[in-house]
């Protein structure tokens, strides 16, 4: 793998008890942009992504094979400090899980458990300007966060992650629950995002893809002999090669929907 990944999976599998999500993965993330995960449902999308901060390890019987580094460090290595590897590696999720707190205190929630001892407004300001939600929401910071609408709730969300110095930002299909505008919204959040930090994103959006993603990952399903299924990497590269020229023919039918 080359020196300027911030990811580097070799040869992961990823089961829950005696079920095989996803086999054989090896993928590098470089540093900075967009890289998205395409496939269709069941490939394992979710479930790749989300091993990337051990989030996986949250749910019972599953088992991962192989190794995933993180800025040149074994993840499982026994020496990692979870709550710093998920300070790193923030998570944005499909449905925005804004806190019933104030909007204030959703983004200084994260800040105050990590013992941050500075200035709390700065960060919330800061935070929500780089969130484009401070212009909305600056005069009334009392408000409880679950009266915003849901697209503002998703840019809270990226707030909430942002006040806690990320370098990567793990999102799992951030404009699936949102209307076309707030969708649109979120997307060029997205694209400003990866100027700073690594973004991998998952979507079902093939078009979003296109539009967002500097590199992209397609997974396909593959079926054993029992009838089980599981995801299995079939092309990555850039994303206009993925989407106007694929190497393989499953590809090819797949971003034929786009």
């Amino acid at each position: 793998m080359s020196h300027g990944d911030v990811f580097s999976l070799e040869s992961v599998s990823i089961s829950y008890g005696t079920l095989l999500a996803v086999s054989d993965i090896t993928l590098a993330i470089p540093h900075q942009g967009i890289t998205a995960l395409i496939g269709p449902s069941g490939c394992g999308k979710s479930t790749l992504l989300m091993s990337l901060n051990r989030l996986t390890d949250l749910v019972k019987g599953a088992h991962l094979t192989g190794t995933i580094t993180f800025d040149g460090s074994d993840i499982h290595g026994v020496d990692t400090d979870l709550v710093e590897l998920r300070r790193r590696i923030g998570v944005v999720f499909q449905k925005p899980n804004a806190f019933p707190k104030s909007i204030y205190e959703n983004v200084a929630y994260g800040p105050r458990i990590h013992g941050h001892a500075g200035n709390l407004d700065e960060i919330v300001e800061r935070s929500l300007i780089r969130a484009g939600l401070w212009d909305e929401v600056k005069d009334d910071l009392k408000r409880s966060a679950t009266e915003l609408s849901g697209g503002q709730q998703q840019r809270l969300v990226v707030a909430r992650c942002l006040s806690v110095g990320p370098e990567v930002i793990l999102m799992d299909e951030p404009t699936a629950s949102l209307d076309p505008v707030a969708s649109r919204t979120i997307e060029d959040l997205v694209r400003e995002l990866s100027d700073e930090y690594t973004v991998v994103l998952v979507t079902h959006d093939l078009p979003q893809a296109a539009r967002l993603a500097d590199r992209t990952a397609f997974l396909a399903v593959e079926f054993d002999d029992d009838g089980s299924r599981h995801g299995v990497l079939v092309e990555y590269g850039p994303t206009a090669q993925v989407f106007g020229d694929p190497v393989d023919e499953r590809t090819r039918e797949y971003v034929a929907r786009a």
